[in-house]
């Protein structure tokens, strides 16, 4: 089969809105969580989210492309670009119909769905903006990065909630592993702190209530209250391992496996055995075709809700047994929870902890929950080379979802 390998990376994230601000925040423990200050959500209850911070889009898109798109889509295509440009990707190098995308996102357009279903209710039907439809639909992103990326092989969104990128990072791998494409442009992207996100998911009591930014996300933590809303995007550019060569491009890492499981459980809440997301960790090391003790790091789904957490440890010690000393650690400690978009930006984390051999630190964390019996990197980057490297994520609806990651060596 066809090894894939990764060439580039974009990012716009709660600690910085290009890959290496976002690498280097990340090892830095720099924390990405702050007031809210998008809106007045006095009202919700909830005080803190992870926002993105000082994005422009005119740096890459064009003002009348930008102004067609909801943020999530600008995030999406903006990350997209920064990860081509990385990646050299171009149309003297690359034939466009060996080129495809697979962008994941769990909601969608949900600010334009707020602010026109607002100006319907205020001024009207005839009012609502011919636009809407098609900036508000879940697959507009995956359409305008391949639009700007003239990118016309396959162009399909995944939607698993919040295992929604890293099933598409799953997908976009097997085309290429299976010869169906030799290029993927592959993610996630969210744009949900806005007045409709964060009371749904307040009136799901699944958020965070702590004003203090600093113990508001909390993974593993024996005082974690439930998650920080964040939003962001990170595009990953997968190439088959030829391709790459024949052009000459930097390889950044290598993917070696995926899984992707179903709980059959629950709407919102994981099979407390954590059985379904055991087999999913399972099926990527065995498409890898290593064993667990082969595996250095986990950058977990960890969301800092307590049957999140819980479920997942016991997942990891199905796997790995339970006095494994593979490290682990969730970032959302930094970034809170970009749902759709959270497995993209923690791949490139975790690509990130592979080449550089510092795994990144799930800050905050003072007291361990007793029912989390795993080993979890606290407060600084920790410098240990690996080979080997999994990101987990796990969506409502039972998704489980899991890359194995490579560390790339010529």
């Amino acid at each position: 089969m066809t090894r894939v390998v990764i060439t580039g990376m974009g990012t716009v994230s709660p600690i910085g809105n290009d890959t290496p601000t976002f690498i280097a925040n990340l090892l830095a423990g720099k924390l990405g969580i702050d007031k809210i200050k998008k809106f007045d959500a006095s009202a919700t209850g909830i005080s803190v989210a992870g926002e993105v911070k000082d994005f422009d889009p005119q740096l890459r898109l064009s003002k009348k492309a930008a102004k067609r798109m909801d943020l999530y889509s600008q995030y999406a295509v903006y990350t997209a670009l920064e990860a081509l440009e990385q990646a050299g990707i171009n149309a003297e190098n690359t034939d466009p119909y060996e080129m495809g995308v697979i962008i994941g996102s769990g909601i969608g357009g949900l600010t334009t769905i707020q602010e026109q279903v607002i100006k319907m209710h205020e001024k009207g039907p005839q009012r609502v903006s011919p636009l809407f439809v098609p900036t508000a639909i879940a697959n507009m992103a995956a359409g305008n990065v391949a639009i700007a990326a003239n990118a016309k092989n396959i162009c399909t969104a995944v939607v698993t909630a919040c295992a929604s990128a890293t099933n598409a990072i799953g997908e976009a791998y097997r085309q290429i592993k299976e010869g169906r494409a030799q290029v993927m442009l592959t993610g996630g992207a969210e744009a949900s702190v806005n007045e409709i996100g964060i009371a749904g998911f307040a009136a799901l009591t699944a958020l965070s209530t702590q004003a203090d930014p600093q113990v508001a996300s909390l993974p593993f933590d024996s005082k974690r209250s439930g998650f920080v809303l964040g939003e962001g995007a990170a595009t990953l550019v997968l190439e088959s391992l030829e391709h790459a060569q024949k052009r000459g491009a930097k390889i950044l890492g290598e993917i070696v496996g995926y899984g992707a499981t179903c709980d059959a459980y629950h709407i919102t809440a994981p099979d407390p055995s954590g059985e379904g997301a055991a087999r999913a960790m399972q099926a990527a090391l065995d498409e890898a075709g290593i064993k667990p003790d082969q595996v250095g790091y986990i950058n977990a789904h960890g969301t800092a809700t307590h049957a999140n957490d819980e479920g997942e440890a016991r997942a990891i010690n199905r796997v790995f047994g339970a006095d494994s000393q593979v490290w682990v650690s969730s970032t959302k400690s930094m970034t809170g929870h970009l749902l759709g978009a959270a497995g993209a930006i923690e791949a490139v984390a975790t690509v990130a902890a592979l080449q550089l051999g510092q795994l990144p630190a799930n800050i905050g964390l003072t007291q361990q929950d007793e029912k989390c019996q795993i080993n979890v990197v606290t407060q600084n980057a920790l410098p240990v080379p690996i080979e080997y490297a999994l990101s987990n994520s796990l969506g409502f609806g039972g998704h489980n979802a899991v890359i194995a990651f490579k560390k790339w060596s010529d």
